[in-house]
Formats: structure tokens, sequence, C-alpha cells
């Protein structure tokens, strides 16, 4: 028996040193659909919404700077005494809010709940010591305060660039006040100026190739693109297990950020649009010489000027 299979072992060897190795294709694979955000291209970056607690060296740039004194600035004016019910937005300006809300101290904190948008303003909520709750126990909100890709001169912004604009809106529309906070350059006249990778949609995945057909060649969205994750292979997959499909329209259309919206939400397949119109009552934005710029729908923008924090 052990000869049998010591002859078995040899004539296995010999078979397989002689077996040609596979040969492979050196075709070059075809790039991705889409990356957000965009590798560098030697052209100023504005970040995209998504962010965590700020690191101290972080914490020392002017945008950093910037975004902190906005955040402040809007909480101190909007967080109020009676207010028990807060949404807590998504991205880089977020955690200068519940820095501030926290500051407020435990005695006002201790009966607030706060409502997150996503997993990052869940962990920045409970990581604080503040009280965590949902929207389905809480379906109407005090204030939520929240960042956004850009502003435009009548409060109409774009937000997605972090894939949690449903959830996010979903809680400015549950909010008696809606309050936006960026840095300067999130402040424009028209969406698009500086913001370039497109409208954010979350799509339910079966729909998604359906829906880049109709915004390409219905909506005339020739660049429209799944957005596909940067340190993951495959697509971006949103908290409610969505794609995202980054959709960027003309500078001329986009002037006219409803009439854009409305059209894409029509589409089968679509969630919900990374395009907020008609609904934030202010917004807050930190300038680089520590002013913050406060503007308010129908009213001229208000400069407050830098003040030791």
């Amino acid at each position: 028996m052990l000869l049998s299979l010591k002859r078995v072992s040899l004539t296995f060897r010999r078979y397989t040193s002689t077996m040609p190795l596979p040969s492979y294709s050196s075709t070059p694979l075809p790039p991705p659909l889409s990356t957000h955000p965009s590798a560098d291209d030697g052209k100023p970056k504005i970040d995209m919404e998504g962010g965590s607690l700020p690191s101290p060296e972080a914490s020392k740039s002017s945008v950093e700077q910037a975004k902190r004194f906005a955040a402040w600035e809007a909480v101190d004016r909007h967080v109020l005494p009676s207010h028990k019910i807060i949404g807590i937005g998504s991205g880089s300006t977020v955690p200068y809010v519940v820095e501030r809300i926290v500051q407020q101290g435990d005695e006002r904190n201790k009966d607030r709940v706060f409502l997150p948008t996503g997993f990052q303003s869940r962990e920045l909520i409970v990581s604080s010591g503040l009280n965590l709750g949902d929207v389905d126990q809480y379906p109407t909100i005090d204030v939520t305060l929240d960042g956004a890709d850009e502003v435009d001169h009548k409060l109409n912004c774009i937000k997605g660039g972090g894939a949690c604009h449903l959830r996010e809106k979903v809680l400015a529309e549950a909010a008696k006040t809606f309050i936006l906070v960026a840095d300067y350059r999130k402040n424009v006249q028209y969406l698009g100026t500086n913001f370039k990778p497109g409208v954010p949609i979350e799509v339910v995945p079966f729909a998604y190739a359906k829906v880049l057909q109709n915004l390409r060649h219905i909506l005339d969205c020739p660049k429209a693109n799944l957005r596909m994750a940067v340190a993951k292979a495959g697509p971006v997959v949103t908290d409610n297990g969505n794609f995202i499909i980054d959709a960027p329209f003309d500078q001329e259309r986009m002037k006219e950020p409803y009439t854009i919206m409305a059209q894409i939400k029509m589409l089968t397949g679509v969630v919900e649009v990374g395009l907020f119109c008609h609904m934030a009552q202010a917004a807050y934005f930190g300038n680089e010489d520590g002013s913050v710029t406060a503007r308010r729908v129908d009213e001229l923008p208000e400069v407050i000027p830098a003040k030791t924090q």
C-alpha cells in the first residue's frame, strides 16, 4: 500500500512539472466608471461632505478654523435652551457643531435627544455622551444643523458628497428650522461653481443602469456616472444599501435647481436627489479672516466680525 502511494505521488509530480503555465491576457482593465472624490488633476479641491472628529493638526488650518467659526455661530444663534429634539447632519463641519453643543453643558443637554443622519453623526453623538434618538421616535425636530457641498444665493444647496442625502433630507424636512453650516468655499452665486462632481442621486441597485441611461439621453446629462468607491472594489453603497450616481449639469441649467430636482425625481428607481431647494432658513459661512457670513432667505448677507472663541 505504501509503495503504491509513493508511485502515485511520483507520477503526479512528473505530470504537473510538465504542465504549461496558464497564459493571462495583458490587456489592461477598463477604468472605473467614476471615482469620488476625483483623482488629483492639479486644480484646487473642494472637500466633499463626510468627515470625522478633526485632528489637532487639521484644526489649525484656516479652512478648519473657518468651519469652526461658522458652526459655533450657528449653534449659538439657533440651538436654544428650549430646543429638546435636535438633528445632527453629516460632513466635515458637523464635528464643530457637536463640539459647540457639548460646550453648552451637561445641564442643558441632559434632557435633549439628538438624531443622526448617518453613521458619522451617530458616532459623534455617542462619543460625545449625548442622548441618541431616531426620527421614527421623533418625527418633529426643533432644529437640524447640517453641512453642504455648495450653497447658492437663494440658499438652495447640493448635498450628498458623503452619500447621506436621503437621511439628511428626511431630517431637514422634519425640522421646524433647518440651518446650513459651511466654510467660505461653499458660498456661491449658482450651484456647480466649485463643486464639479455633479448632483448626487441615490438609486436602488436594480435600476441604476436604466437611471443612468435616462439621465444621459432623456435629461441630457452625458457625463452622469455611477460613483465608485475609493477604498473598496465596486460602487459606493449608502447606509440604506443603495448606489449613488453623480450627474453634472451645465452651469445654465444649475441656475434652476428645483427644475432639475423635479425632473430627476420623476425617474423610476431614484430614491432621492441631493438638491435641497427652498428648505434652509439660514446659512453660515466661516471666512479666512475669522469672520462669519450669515445669509437668510430674501435678506442681505450679514458679516459677523471675528471674535475670540
